[in-house]
């Protein structure tokens, strides 16, 4: 099996894999992102024992400690056949079983045991997390050839219980992997792998609604276009998306109701919603609502930003695509998706609507926020830039306008270049009206930030720019669909 992408991970993977000292490895990331996946294809290249063991989402302690022990004989016994272990009764007889197998094993290379949905394994008083404690600080933290790799979905538990573990783990962890979902360079090499070859447009649609999740992307059909493909797999009853939404919760938070709720108040603002609302809107206030919206950010979920001038006040906008997409179009719809009146074509004639236009050119910002890297390249922006967006709302008193900035990049060579996002099928036209805008908007900004540094003008146009009068005396760069499917 091929890994797609993944370089960073490689290289960091690669590192430990080599290295002469034991290894304490953390991965985490969102549900379906392909953190298994990249595990197990990577060490399965490599001249090692390999060793996995997975939590069951809300399995028993006995039945896990069964399935704990199952690949313990699997791994270190099937040479012998008919061995069979005693039945464990706690973590740390599995532990003991564990570290015996690894002292009788007569071979000399290194040994990786990957802890696969390490949450679900440890559920509270199972004593799983004070097993794993004492067996690596008392035998395996010694050990060179050992390589422990810890995985789980649900982030923030990885985060709180062994990244910033207070007892025994504390400090232990040597490499820290958070997996990403796929960029679209990404996504476009996934789907080639896969015999789906789509173009920059196609890939696009299909990012704006389901994000560069592997395990939806590895749903598609390859004689379907974007729009047929989600429409069967999120709006038919036996679509793989269907239920996606409350299994993917559900299985990542105990309380996802909760989180539920939160993530639907933020995914409702455009521009984002402060803490202060949050807890108006919904009650919540105190550790639990912190606890909940760190969460989900570890999850990758949603993202904090402080706005403008505002240095105490944590706004936070969501960043899964699939997410946004399933609380606008599908949320809403979802009583009817079932219904005698839905038909094959239904997203086909829903993707053409304004409404589905306005949203899509939102839920391309937010992509657009997710390839700095590429639009840096593109527009030239020199390293040491910072990149923010800008929202002022003018008060009455005042004689300035509000005004909206999609991407504003502050360079260290005393120059701003102030970016419109465009989400367009063709060329997009600057005329003469939409210049004066951007030239009246440039003005406001000035004026309220204060700011003597060079302005330029750019632009970032799925479709492109036309080539006019307008464009070419105000728009210093340009950056275009493909520019964001490089590497």
């Amino acid at each position: 099996m091929r890994i797609i992408g993944r370089k960073f991970e490689q290289k960091q993977l690669q590192k430990i894999f080599q290295s002469d000292m034991a290894e304490f490895v953390a991965v985490y990331g969102r549900r379906r992102v392909g953190k298994t996946y990249l595990v197990r294809e990577f060490f399965n290249e490599k001249k090692c024992l390999f060793f996995r063991a997975s939590g069951i989402h809300k399995g028993p302690l006995k039945i896990q400690l069964n399935k704990f022990k199952q690949e313990i004989e699997n791994t270190f016994y099937k040479a012998y056949k008919g061995t069979r272990l005693s039945p464990f009764t706690n973590w740390h007889e599995a532990f003991a079983a564990l570290k015996d197998a690894i002292d009788l094993y007569s071979g000399h290379e290194t040994i990786v045991l990957f802890f696969d949905e390490v949450p679900w394994m440890a559920t509270p008083k199972s004593g799983f997390l004070e097993a794993i404690d004492y067996y690596w600080n008392r035998y395996w933290s010694e050990n060179k050839r050992i390589k422990l790799i810890i995985c789980g979905s649900a982030a923030s538990w990885i985060i709180d219980n062994i990244l910033h573990n207070t007892g025994g783990l504390h400090n232990r962890i040597t490499l820290r992997l958070r997996i990403e979902p796929f960029n679209l360079s990404e996504t476009k090499a996934y789907l080639s792998y896969k015999n789906i070859h789509y173009n920059a447009e196609q890939i696009l649609m299909l990012y704006l609604c389901l994000g560069g999740i592997p395990f939806y992307l590895n749903a598609l059909e390859k004689t379907f276009s974007a729009v047929q493909n989600i429409n069967l797999l999120c709006f038919n009853k036996n679509g793989a998306l269907y239920d996606e939404f409350n299994l993917l919760f559900a299985s990542l938070f105990k309380k996802h109701e909760e989180h539920e709720k939160i993530i639907s108040l933020v995914a409702s603002k455009r521009n984002g919603i402060s803490r202060r609302d949050i807890e108006s809107a919904l009650h919540y206030k105190g550790g639990g609502l912190t606890q909940r919206l760190n969460e989900l950010e570890e999850a990758s979920f949603i993202i904090p930003f402080t706005p403008w001038k505002k240095e105490r006040g944590i706004c936070y906008k969501v960043i899964d695509e699939y997410t946004l997409f399933y609380l606008t179009w599908i949320a809403p719809k979802a009583a009817n998706r079932i219904s005698k009146h839905m038909t094959d074509d239904y997203w086909q004639v829903l993707s053409t609507t304004p409404s589905w236009q306005a949203w899509s050119g939102y839920a391309f910002e937010s992509i657009c926020f997710k390839h700095l890297h590429q639009i840096r390249k593109a527009l030239h922006i020199p390293n040491g830039s910072e990149a923010t967006s800008f929202n002022y709302s003018a008060n009455k008193k005042s004689d300035s306008s509000g005004i909206q900035i999609d991407l504003v990049f502050d360079r260290p060579d005393n120059t701003i270049n102030l970016c419109e996002i465009k989400y367009c099928s063709s060329p997009f036209i600057l005329d003469k009206k939409y210049a004066q805008h951007l030239l009246d908007r440039e003005k406001i900004y000035c004026k309220i930030t204060q700011t003597r540094k060079q302005i330029f003008h750019s632009m970032i146009a799925s479709g492109g720019l036309k080539k006019t009068l307008y464009s070419k005396e105000l728009i210093a760069s340009v950056a275009v669909l493909s520019d964001l499917f490089k590497e």
